[in-house]
């Protein structure tokens, strides 16, 4: 088990490998220092990996709709949302947490930032919303699976795709991209926003300062979506075959 645990960290620490060989190479990436890009890698990667440890195997739910082993969840008197979150647990996964917050607490005291108790406190906010954020989207693409059965592949763009996304300046794409993971679907305010009051940054796509502080009002409306279109997928399931 420690091995595995081991294993799973290295294994998530890549991500923050790549991070610094990019830095070999440059001393800023799109306008910020390796500090700043890494305490983004922190927080996003600490919130994915919490999201994913309590939720991450709810992207299973299609393959569990096509053979039909839903039902089984259904008549057990326990949430059908906790019993496959919980499902196929292993204490190994707690290793994707070490590389996070490694390099967060590495990253925090480098940065050049006017601290104050307001951001300060923005850390733990960023990161609790974060995971929020991300969780909201582990659920909203697990309910998708109950129309689009094989959209596994498809929603891991959002999932896994959005960690990777986050690990990074959005100053790196374009603008409408950014409009995209801003508008459409909320991944800047995993950590982005919040990060540009933090590191004092202005926003490229000049919204207000309230936007900064948006982040747990984007979870909680995003929590709540995933949870509707949850509960509508589990209202109109009818077994395997329909």
């Amino acid at each position: 088990m420690a091995l595995l645990s081991l294993a799973t960290a290295v294994v998530s620490g890549l991500d923050a490998v790549a991070v610094l060989v990019l830095f070999s190479r440059a001393p800023r990436i799109a306008g910020f220092t390796a500090p700043e890009v890494l305490f983004l890698y922190g927080t996003s990667a600490l919130s994915f990996a919490i999201s994913d440890i309590v939720l991450g195997t709810t992207e299973q739910l299609g393959e569990r709709v096509r053979l039909g082993t839903l039902d089984a969840v259904l008549v057990r008197p326990v949430s059908p949302l906790i019993q496959i979150a919980t499902e196929q647990f292993s204490p190994r996964r707690l290793g994707k947490l070490v590389p996070a917050a490694v390099v967060l607490a590495l990253a925090l005291p480098r940065l050049d930032a006017p601290w104050t108790p307001g951001r300060a406190a923005m850390v733990p906010l960023m990161v609790a919303s974060g995971t929020a954020i991300f969780a909201g989207l582990w659920v909203l693409t697990a309910a998708v699976q109950f129309v689009m059965v094989d959209s596994h592949g498809a929603t891991k763009s959002l999932t896994y795709g959005g960690a990777y996304l986050t690990q990074y300046p959005m100053t790196m794409f374009g603008r409408d991209f950014v409009r995209g993971v801003t508008f459409v679907v909320p991944l800047a305010f995993v950590n982005w926003q919040p990060a540009l009051y933090v590191l004092d940054r202005p926003d490229p796509l000049g919204l207000p300062a309230a936007a900064r502080f948006a982040a747990p009002a984007v979870a909680a409306a995003l929590c709540g979506a995933a949870a509707l279109a949850w509960r509508a997928g589990i209202r109109h399931y009818r077994s395997t075959g329909s």
